[in-house]
């Protein structure tokens, strides 16, 4: 089993920044990919950006440029810095994994961005 734990998000105004954590516990020596996924009232939940064990980042095209992924293996913990939010940046964010075919979410975090 694997556990995460986000944190870090609020209320932001439109081009502001928050930054989110994901601290993942239990049984995670063989997670390669964490990634960030989000969910708007109404909407599917989508990729927001991916990092591999190695660094290799991956983004969704509506944030390439405005959001960084990073990840600090020594804590088990990736972060999601959010730059020149949007108010359709709104959703709630989830950090996920998987291992051996099983996916793991986390409880999600709020980010609201008001105009």
């Amino acid at each position: 089993q694997v556990q995460l734990v986000e944190s870090g998000g609020g209320l932001v105004q439109a081009g502001g920044s928050l930054r989110l954590s994901c601290a993942a516990s239990g049984s995670i020596f063989t997670i390669n990919v964490m990634g960030w996924y989000r969910q708007a009232p109404g909407k599917q939940r989508e990729l927001v950006a991916s990092i591999t064990s190695g660094g290799i980042a991956n983004y969704a095209g509506f944030v390439k440029g405005r959001f960084i992924i990073s990840r600090d293996n020594a804590k088990n913990t990736v972060y999601l810095q959010m730059n020149s939010l949007k108010p359709e940046d709104t959703a709630v964010y989830y950090c996920e994994t998987s291992k051996f075919g099983v996916d793991f979410w986390g409880q999600g975090t709020q980010v609201t961005v008001s105009s």
